[in-house]
């Protein structure tokens, strides 16, 4: 009796905390089931997407394996146009590189006070057209004979030389850079017979004997920043050249990305001072009696774009060891580069070179091996080019 009648009150209470806690009960379903709900497709992370995947798959769900391997499937025709797009990239990189080179050399020469050639000039307003290749002829302040015998030989002059540029893509220029003293003497004689001949490439190098790997890392600079073309050719003064043999012997690899063309050696490191050619870094090379690695000899060589590119961008960190065909070498021997030896670009002053052109396989250059070019070549570079030239009209029908 006493629970009833006291029952008023409390029943109240007792009514209110039933509801609270069936509220309480209610709020926590729902809130419970708000936290297990899946989110959307969009909303789950692509970590977490991967890992329903895998766990469909241990589920053994063969439908499911069935999707996931169109998945694939297009995931792979996505990682191939990635691919294509990356190429192309890489291509568009490597162009803009070159035009940053080219600045960099315009930019070097106005801070330096060197001479602009009238070609890049010209070219900052045009559209840079395509060349097969540039031919340097490296000469010295002192080789004003050898350069007029090849003139006379195997170089066209005048109106011819700029018809080899405009039809068969080939710049022919010396290469000489200034004297110690900027302007003075021998520099106005270079500048007396460019502006007679207009042949010259100068640079901004300081000429001299022990510095001919600095003025080779410098002219393939230059000549990439002037001439967009497909090669770069090193030729010294004392060489007999056959142009249109040489333009048959790189078009056949004009399609290669990276290519260095010559005649390899790999001659002993002399580690003698009183010698030629001594190499006053000759312990990098190992112990004595050790052979350099594989480079060509430096009468002639070759060099396509890319190669011609990557010197111009790092040849600020590029070493220079005495002989300069040894340096350029050394800065292509780590890189992914096709050495090609090709024998006919140091074929022998006749009989060696008549012989071969009278047998029909024409030599691309000349030279005696004894003195690392034609001997006394102003007297005999004569002799050479009427026994083993090729003809003004090989040059004129050839076809590239």
């Amino acid at each position: 009796m006493s629970w009833r009648r006291g029952g008023g009150a409390d029943g109240v209470a007792r009514r209110w905390v039933l509801l609270l806690c069936v509220g309480s009960f209610c709020l926590g379903l729902l809130f419970t089931n708000r936290m297990w709900t899946l989110p959307e497709a969009s909303e789950v992370a692509v970590p977490n997407e991967r890992r329903g995947k895998e766990s469909e798959l241990k589920a053994g769900d063969c439908s499911i394996r069935k999707v996931q391997g169109k998945h694939d499937y297009s995931d792979m025709l996505h990682i191939s146009d990635t691919h294509h797009n990356a190429q192309t990239l890489d291509k568009t990189i490597a162009n803009l590189e070159t035009e940053l080179s080219a600045a960099r050399t315009l930019q070097d020469s106005f801070l330096n006070g060197s001479p602009v050639s009238e070609e890049y000039k010209a070219s900052e307003s045009t559209v840079r057209r395509k060349y097969l290749m540039v031919i340097g002829i490296n000469t010295a302040f002192s080789s004003r004979k050898r350069r007029d015998s090849i003139r006379n030989t195997w170089m066209p002059q005048g109106e011819m030389r700029k018809k080899l540029e405009e039809e068969k893509g080939i710049i022919i220029r010396f290469v000489i850079g200034h004297s110690a003293i900027s302007g003075g003497i021998v520099d106005r004689a270079i500048e007396a017979e460019d502006k007679k001949h207009g042949d010259f490439m100068r640079l901004d190098h300081v000429e001299g004997y022990l510095e001919l790997s600095g003025k080779t890392r410098t002219y393939f600079a230059t000549a990439v920043a002037l001439w967009d073309a497909d090669f770069y050719v090193k030729v010294d003064d004392d060489v007999h050249v056959n142009i249109a043999m040489l333009g048959n012997i790189l078009s056949k690899h004009i399609l290669k990305p990276r290519v260095y063309i010559g005649c390899m050696k790999s001659g002993p490191v002399l580690s003698d001072k009183d010698v030629r050619y001594y190499e006053p870094e000759h312990w990098k090379f190992g112990e004595v009696g050790n052979k350099y690695f594989r480079h060509a000899t430096g009468q002639l060589y070759a060099i396509s774009k890319d190669l011609a590119t990557y010197i111009s961008i790092n040849k600020h960190v590029l070493h220079k060891y005495i002989n300069e065909d040894v340096s350029l070498g050394s800065w292509l021997i780590g890189l992914d580069v096709e050495h090609i030896d090709d024998r006919r670009l140091c074929c022998g002053t006749p009989p060696d070179c008549e012989w071969k052109a009278q047998a029909g396989n024409t030599c691309a250059a000349s030279f005696d091996w004894k003195c690392s070019g034609i001997c006394n070549s102003v007297q005999n570079i004569w002799g050479v080019h009427k026994k083993c030239s090729e003809g003004e009209k090989a040059l004129l029908t050839a076809s590239f």
